[in-house]
């Protein structure tokens, strides 16, 4: 018999799969819209200033990861008091690739991230024999400044636990211009369909290899279907930054919104040890 809790968790599972549905039909149709755009305006407006516009590119669906691209306008924010720093000077890089970069990380080797945010830092060792497409393409990204001054613009506080980032559009449609495969589906902390406490797992549209730059963290055992690639573990002081955000509360006040803590990643970097 379903428990009512069992239920809660389906319906959060199901919901979340919805939502990297619309997110994927999202950037399709704007992938149309703005070539529209762009045709009418190069037909109307020769000669005058260009319109740049950036459209809806896409999401990695955590895609729960997955945060806020579900926000509800008209919900009244949580009060809560926001317990991160201002965020460091600086700019998010407009920044797409055609295609994914070649592997050249050593999958023998040991490589650790570091996310540091206005909540506090993140360290996470990742998991680069497992996960290389997934650990490189985060080396290569942080290397070239792609997460720096970025908000993580998700949280879910009901049925997952999660705090998503890795969009630099901060819409939870963004991501580097390709996509990467799934990986590590079959990892041993996966069991019975739960991502433990600590994971790091690659957000993606709800569709196999779809996953982009868009990530989340868990911050509480969360039950998924194993199909977002884990790459990494937190250390237990990030996990104490996570818990912080967590306890703040996200602005629906129904379980999935943007995180009313104020989380920026001012620097993310991977090194190798």
């Amino acid at each position: 018999m379903v428990t009512q809790e069992q239920r809660k968790r389906q319906l959060a599972r199901e919901k979340f799969l919805r939502q990297q549905q619309r997110r994927t039909s999202a950037r399709r149709k704007a992938r149309v819209r703005n070539s529209v755009i762009a045709s009418v305006l190069g037909v109307i407006i020769i000669g005058s200033v260009a319109l740049y516009t950036t459209g809806v590119l896409k999401d990695d669906g955590n895609d729960k990861a997955n945060a806020s691209s579900e926000t509800t306008p008209s919900a009244t924010p949580s009060a809560a008091k926001d317990p991160c720093e201002k965020a460091a000077a600086g700019s998010v890089k407009t920044q797409s690739w055609k295609k994914e970069p070649a592997v050249t990380i050593d999958t023998s080797a040991k490589y650790t991230m570091t996310l540091a945010t206005t909540c506090g830092d993140i360290d996470i060792a990742l998991k680069a024999k497992a996960a290389p497409h997934t650990v490189n393409s985060f080396s290569f990204l942080a290397g070239k400044g792609y997460f720096d001054h970025t908000k993580c613009h998700r949280l879910t506080t009901n049925g997952i636990y999660v705090l998503q980032c890795g969009d630099p559009t901060g819409s939870g449609s963004g991501g580097p211009g390709y996509t990467i495969p799934d990986e590590n589906l079959k990892d041993t902390s996966l069991k019975n369909n739960t991502y433990p406490a600590g994971t790091i797992a690659m957000a993606n549209t709800g569709q196999a290899h779809t996953g982009g730059s868009q990530f989340f963290l868990v911050y509480q055992a969360s039950q998924l279907p194993p199909s977002y690639t884990p790459f990494g573990t937190v250390s237990a002081d990030g996990m104490k930054v996570l818990k912080k955000i967590a306890a703040a509360g996200e602005n629906t006040g129904a379980g999935d919104g943007a995180p009313n803590a104020t989380v920026v990643i001012n620097k993310a970097t991977v090194a190798k040890s």
